[in-house]
């Protein structure tokens, strides 16, 4: 059916950390066609704001229809956001966007900061061996939901939670190995797993956090640098809205 725009009823919200907030939303036809690592647009009521917020799928209940968003407020949208109820509507667009290619293949799910959120619905669709890894600047959250789905080893830069360090730190004290690594977060963590992966000969896949205009690939506004010419744009680039967010490690350059 593709991507579909609709007014999605809100079912539940509730801050889950410091300005970290849990939204489900009624969104029937989105959630029948929805994976892990896609994401949905959603829109402000302010009409002199044109453009949504990305915000990635951190679950999705096909025979509730409810889709459920894991956000940090960092500015006018997702503030307005913050403030819905139960009842309250909002427009949302999706899923757009590819996810990941799951592979049975044992596997090591990494995430780091809001980039933990899109992971646990992957852990629930892979039906392989998981070892999952978060990554914490310091206030921890969703940890212990990811705990039905595997082993579950945390670090954080103040040292208060798992590892101190990073989530490739946490790896190498702990032994973590797989023949698989998916992973989401921010630029620099993403660069290192990449390179670990390299280093160890895994294959691995990551889901490019970056900022959005349009969301269906027109604008061009969040292409990265790939290693192949797009037939978009006969350059070395691809759309992260449209040919990802999820790329295999070794297509884009980081």
């Amino acid at each position: 059916m593709g991507k579909l725009k609709m007014t999605a009823q809100v079912v539940s919200q509730e801050c889950i950390a410091t300005d970290v907030y849990s939204l489900v939303l009624k969104a029937y036809e989105i959630a029948k066609q929805a994976a892990a690592g896609q994401f949905v647009s959603v829109y402000t009521k302010d009409g002199s704001k044109m453009l949504p917020r990305p915000i990635s799928l951190c679950g999705i209940d096909k025979e509730s229809g409810t889709i459920r968003l894991v956000y940090r407020v960092v500015g006018f949208g997702t503030t307005e956001f913050s403030k819905l109820k139960t009842g309250d509507t909002i427009d949302i667009l999706g899923p757009l966007g590819n996810g990941f290619d799951k592979q049975d293949k044992k596997a090591i799910l990494i995430g780091g900061g809001i980039g933990i959120p899109p992971m646990l619905q992957l852990a629930k669709e892979l039906s392989c061996e998981k070892t999952i890894v978060l990554g914490y600047r310091d206030e921890i959250f969703l940890n212990e939901e990811f705990e039905p789905y595997g082993n579950v080893y945390m670090s954080s830069e103040d040292g208060m939670h798992g590892v101190k360090g990073n989530v490739i730190d946490a790896i190498k004290k702990y032994g973590i190995d797989g023949d698989m690594i998916y992973a989401c977060g921010p630029m620099p963590m993403l660069r290192g797993i990449k390179a670990y992966a390299a280093e160890n000969g895994i294959i691995c896949q990551i889901s490019m956090e970056e900022k959005m205009a349009c969301g269906v690939g027109a604008c061009l506004a969040c292409v990265c640098q790939t290693k192949d010419i797009d037939e978009h744009s006969q350059v070395h680039n691809k759309r992260i809205c449209k040919e990802g967010p999820v790329f295999y490690a070794e297509e884009v350059e980081l």
